[in-house]
């Protein structure tokens, strides 16, 4: 069987929808590709951030140290020790009266922590999409190309088996073409899903004890240095 005869023998329909689920195929592949090396990546550079700013002598080194850093851990740290600065700095205004620091870090490390797990949702929502409806492109595909051929059959008075068995197994191969795009995207979808959440835990952890380790330096009178 060959599947140029479907572009070179079948109606738009049948084309749009074998171009569509080959689309669907290729941008699976893609977010496989560029979400899995940016997960590797992430979590690589993460380790990294940790190791440095609890490795660090003081918050002034770890800042330096995590300036060119982009793991989320990096993005954490910056934002809570730029929230302390910022609000020491402000301590004798109505900004650092308008709440304690408790309150104050909590805001701005929560706003960062949630940008973060936002950006590692990127391309989960194709992939589901893909999984849930390739099939049933797939299946619409085979029953225009089923219904096509049979109509073509009658049409030509030929109801032999080698007559039907060629454009009705031509069509089912749209049903073959959308499990093709949707089992790849259920499959990435899990795993990427499992490392998102497995990511989101990670943050939550350090940005707790980076919340602790802040608030305790707001509250020895020292500040950040």
């Amino acid at each position: 069987m060959n599947i140029l005869t479907v572009f070179q023998q079948g109606d738009a329909v049948l084309i749009t929808v074998f171009m569509l689920l080959i689309l669907m195929s290729v941008l699976t592949w893609y977010l496989i590709i560029v979400r899995g090396a940016q997960t590797w990546r992430l979590r690589r550079a993460n380790r990294e951030a940790e190791s440095l700013l609890w490795g660090a002598p003081n918050w002034q080194q770890a800042e330096d140290s995590l300036r060119h850093s982009q793991s989320q851990f990096a993005n954490l740290a910056r934002a809570g020790i730029d929230s302390l600065k910022q609000y020491q700095s402000q301590a004798g205004r109505a900004l650092g009266q308008a709440c304690g620091v408790d309150e104050f870090l909590t805001r701005a490390i929560r706003k960062v922590l949630a940008q973060e797990n936002a950006r590692q949702e990127a391309g989960l929502t194709v992939l589901a999409s893909i999984g849930s409806t390739a099939p049933f492109i797939g299946l619409f595909g085979t029953v225009w190309g089923i219904y096509h051929a049979l109509v073509n059959i009658g049409h030509a008075g030929q109801m032999s088996i080698g007559a039907v068995a060629g454009p009705i197994g031509e069509a089912l191969v749209a049903t073959a073409a959308g499990l093709a795009a949707a089992i790849p995207a259920v499959l990435a979808y899990n795993a990427l899903t499992r490392a998102q959440r497995v990511m989101s835990q990670e943050l939550d952890y350090f940005a707790h004890d980076l919340h602790s380790q802040l608030l305790t330096q707001s509250g020895d009178g020292h500040g950040v240095r």
